[in-house]
């Protein structure tokens, strides 16, 4: 796939904007979108970012744009398609995630409407349900606008970082660098994503196996964020860090 996303790009900005564009379109499309790799797709955009085949404010803008016309698109196919959507298999399949969207749209629709631009199976949903409940365009359309300008570089981030490392000089120090950052990430990533898992499990009544559970959850998140956390900062006194803060800093502010 990234030989094939590569291919695109090399050819020229427009083709390269173009399927931006598309990706962040078709990964916001109602149903569409939850068939896509969306994490996997713009990492590998953002790995272009961060070797300079491509420029950040470019491709941010063209995500944003494909992000809008994906929102937009989902909002009125809920709108006018209610009737046939709602016999859809894959709706009454996953009745109790099309019914915990609803019950906090209907609670906060502004913050589940950017919230759940940055949550894989909300994505695609969220604008549809929208149009389903008929959901004022004016309480639609701002948080909408908001999510999609911030979802490109939230997704693009891993991949520029990545990008980045890879193309870092190669020497022993370097790569022991490299090495630091990766794992950094990946204890950073995990322990969000316990966190999510402990923040779920709150919610449920308790009993004895839940509580237990929960504290466990809950502890290796605080752990593992906080070996992230320090490793972060431990790693900006690494002399191969002012390289890397020079190279992005170059990618973001000079592009």
């Amino acid at each position: 796939m990234e030989s094939w996303i590569e291919f695109f790009i090399t050819q020229s900005s427009i083709y390269s904007l173009l399927l931006i564009g598309m990706v962040a379109f078709l990964e916001s499309l109602a149903l569409v979108g939850l068939l896509l790799p969306g994490i996997i797709l713009m990492t590998t955009l953002g790995t272009f970012i961060g070797n300079g085949k491509l420029l950040f404010y470019p491709a941010w803008i063209a995500g944003s744009i494909g992000c809008l016309c994906g929102d937009w698109a989902s909002y009125y196919f809920g709108l006018y398609f209610k009737n046939c959507l709602t016999k859809l298999k894959f709706l009454k399949n996953n009745q109790k995630l099309v019914d915990k969207i609803t019950s906090v749209l209907d609670k906060h629709s502004i913050i589940a409407i950017i919230l759940g631009r940055f949550i894989g199976p909300t994505r695609p949903l969220m604008p549809m349900i929208c149009g389903m409940l008929k959901l004022s365009l004016n309480k639609f359309i701002y948080p909408s606008i908001i999510g999609c300008i911030f979802w490109p570089p939230v997704y693009f981030f891993p991949g520029i970082i990545t990008g980045i490392a890879i193309n870092i000089p190669e020497s022993s120090q370097n790569n022991y660098f490299k090495w630091l950052l990766l794992i950094i990430s990946i204890l950073i990533w995990i322990g969000i994503w316990l966190l999510s898992k402990w923040w779920k499990i709150k919610k449920i009544n308790k009993n004895n196996s839940i509580f237990v559970k929960k504290n466990i959850i809950g502890f290796l998140s605080f752990l593992t964020l906080s070996a992230g956390i320090t490793g972060l900062i431990a790693i900006q006194f690494h002399p191969t860090m002012f390289m890397f803060r020079h190279i992005l800093f170059t990618i973001l502010f000079k592009s």
